[in-house]
């Protein structure tokens, strides 16, 4: 059997003007998962169209048209997912549709599938396989058992590694303790276990299998089941990694958790503040962040020696048009070293779009718009306009080089002050460079710059305070192969 895994793009992200670098970070670790579960003899392919041109004439490129197509559809790339079904489907190909906007709008996807998949894939896709090899596959399959155990080695053999920043992306749990009205999570993973982990000695067995040195955790809430995480954390002492996660206010909060992530090689941390307004919090159940101190979690994330991307929501009903400047001087005066933007928006399924399409608030259904960088919706107490000048106003406030400085200054040495800068440059102030290696195919020599800044600029600074010189030979091992 002859299977072709495809990662849709947005138009943006395959134009050959400029190419964002958030679109070159990782590989479809989703749909390498996937490959695992097929036989030896099955031939695979993994084709993702944000990093190269993909091709529909199969016949004319390698000889013969795939026996399945699977395609990973997110909201603001169904219509090119569907495009790509569309085609396959009147060549004969078996189609399979799956992915968060495929489970949130089940109906419309069945229209240009021959089978969609709901929810998670584990138990979904090799019930599929068994069915279609026996020539009766169904039309729909729902997940029901939530389990990561026997989960089959990836295939990243069939990643092509050269073309990501970070081709050591890694998952080693699905879902989100927490149910954020905003989020997707509860829509996704209705029906059964909305997170559950895989054993610590699965995914440290997945680490070790990894080359290089740098590691980025894709997990929704790498730090949500703490025994895990701290038994996850302890094993991965002593490997030499350096690595980056997401994690939620009240968890950085919790003694020794954090300093157990740092010292296994916690370099950079994604935090979901969202806002500074506690109404908002609760209005869209952020019970995770009310009554928690910010200040305090930032300077507990410092002492550890670890960087802040700190995540921020407009939108929300309690914001007006000073939500913007105001947020920015905070994270300024916060000393984030960078700061990731976006406009509230209710996906299909969610709590959220529930309560605009209740208010009649919802402005229209063009999915590829529901970005997090298109209003649509009518928002509170602003125009739509309003909303989305001040998002970009906000991106732009915020990496002015003075801000940068500023924030820099915040930090205690010179040697932080310096990571600050050339991390926060390096990802707003250079997009030209950044585009020219993307079009190059050369993103991967970018890697060991991103290991150097996240070890400190040639440094290690633990807990205590004190610094530690290292030779750079010790922190950046050459990587003969060859996305953030």
């Amino acid at each position: 059997m002859k299977v072709k895994f495809i990662l849709p793009a947005l138009t943006e992200a395959t134009s050959p003007l400029f190419r964002p670098v958030k679109y070159s970070l990782f590989p479809p670790l989703g749909l390498a998962t996937l490959a695992g579960y097929l036989k030896d003899d099955d031939q695979a392919s993994i084709h993702d169209e944000h990093v190269e041109r993909l091709c529909l004439d199969d016949a004319s490129n390698s000889g013969e048209r795939p026996d399945v197509v699977v395609i990973q559809a997110y909201i603001t790339s169904a219509q090119r997912a569907y495009e790509i079904a569309d085609h396959y489907r009147e060549g004969g190909t078996y189609v399979c549709l799956g992915g968060l906007h495929v489970t949130s709008l089940p109906d419309e996807a069945a229209a240009h599938a021959d089978s969609i998949f709901l929810g998670p894939g584990e138990d979904t896709w090799p019930q599929f396989l068994e069915d279609y090899r026996q020539g009766h596959p169904r039309p729909r399959y729902t997940s029901t058992v939530r389990t990561l155990d026997g989960l089959p080695k990836i295939r990243r053999d069939l990643i092509r590694r050269h073309l990501y920043l970070v081709p050591n992306s890694i998952v080693v749990s699905r879902g989100c303790p927490h149910h954020c009205d905003f989020c997707y999570k509860d829509a996704f993973f209705t029906g059964g276990r909305g997170y559950y982990t895989q054993t610590v000695d699965d995914a440290l067995a997945e680490i070790e299998r990894l080359p290089g040195r740098h590691l980025y955790f894709l997990d929704d809430h790498l730090f949500g089941n703490r025994r895990f995480a701290a038994t996850l954390f302890d094993g991965m002492q002593g490997m030499g990694r350096l690595w980056q996660a997401a994690a939620t206010v009240n968890t950085i909060l919790q003694p020794g958790l954090l300093e157990k992530a740092a010292a296994a090689g916690l370099r950079s941390l994604f935090i979901g503040f969202e806002t500074l307004d506690t109404t908002n919090l609760a209005d869209h159940a952020k019970t995770q962040n009310l009554d928690r101190d910010y200040t305090t979690a930032i300077r507990r994330v410092r002492d550890a020696g670890v960087m802040i991307n700190g995540s921020f929501v407009f939108g929300m009903d309690q914001d007006d048009t000073s939500v913007f400047e105001r947020t920015v001087e905070w994270g300024v005066s916060q000393g984030l070293e960078t700061s990731t933007y976006h406009i509230l928006t209710p996906y299909p399924s969610t709590g959220l779009y529930q309560r605009m399409q209740r208010e009649g608030r919802l402005l229209h259904s063009r999915w590829n718009e529901y970005d997090t960088r298109h209003t649509v919706f009518q928002p509170a107490r602003m125009t739509p306009d309003e909303l989305e000048q001040g998002y970009w106003q906000s991106y732009r406030q915020f990496y002015t080089w003075r801000n940068l400085f500023t924030a820099a200054a915040t930090k205690p040495t010179w040697t932080g002050r310096g990571r600050h800068l050339t991390y926060a440059a390096g990802w707003k102030k250079f997009e030209g460079l950044w585009n020219a290696v993307i079009r190059l195919k050369q993103i991967s020599q970018m890697r060991p710059m991103l290991e150097q800044v996240l070890s400190g600029l040639g440094r290690i600074q633990p807990n205590s305070g004190e610094t530690i010189e290292q030779p750079l030979s010790t922190q950046l091992p050459i990587v003969a192969e060859q996305e953030t």
